[in-house]
């Protein structure tokens, strides 16, 4: 087996990934809040099972849509630009978005199991996170060559994105600090995240 993917797409990936992991929402609030009440190890569980969620996703996309690029054949191509219009779409709605309002509460005893089904539970319920690797793979990767490489290679980049991430707001929270989680922290990570976005996607229009 070898891999396919192209180096700027790893790096998209990555970025893309990294950059909405850090956004103050729900998952980084239950790591956050589980390791400041129980402990860092119980915030690198809850990190695992975000995880976790989000690699289930990403098989569900890459298998889907390879079996959709195969019955399609040249036609696919239509969903690359399906997959970036959504990306934009996606980019400037976090533009426009005003500060999270997320709220997670972790007091009270727990177990590490508890913890990693919580950040498990919250990736699963994300019904964003499908919609992104959907709309995301099939603009970057070329999912009729796609291999057991390649897929191991978009889960290995999407743990060390999501994981590095969260971790980092398990280890602060653990140590009895936070990010700032004030409205104008979190409105301008959100512009960020959406400039990227918006950014990746003019890029899969115009990449050949």
């Amino acid at each position: 087996m070898h891999v396919t993917i192209a180096t700027s797409a790893m790096l998209a990936l990555f970025a893309t990934l990294f950059v909405l992991a850090c956004i103050p929402g729900a998952s980084a609030l239950t790591v956050s809040a589980r390791s400041a009440a129980h402990g860092f190890r119980h915030g690198i569980v809850t990190t695992a099972g975000i995880v976790a969620g989000d690699i289930v996703y990403i098989l569900i996309a890459v298998y889907g849509l390879s079996i959709l690029a195969e019955t399609l054949g040249d036609r696919f191509l239509l969903v690359k630009y399906v997959g970036a219009c959504y990306l934009l779409w996606l980019g400037v709605g976090l533009w426009r978005s005003g500060a999270d309002r997320d709220k997670v509460e972790g007091s009270g005893k727990t177990t590490l199991l508890a913890s990693f089904l919580a950040g498990l539970a919250i990736t699963l319920a994300d019904q964003k996170a499908i919609l992104f690797y959907l709309g995301f793979f099939p603009s970057l990767i070329n999912l009729t060559v796609i291999t057991g490489a390649d897929t191991m290679l978009i889960v290995a980049i999407a743990s060390l994105a999501v994981g590095s991430a969260k971790l980092l707001y398990a280890y602060l929270a653990a140590r009895g600090s936070t990010l700032s989680t004030g409205a104008g922290f979190k409105r301008g990570i959100r512009a960020a995240a959406g400039g990227l976005l918006i950014a990746v996607a003019i890029y899969i229009v115009l990449r050949p």
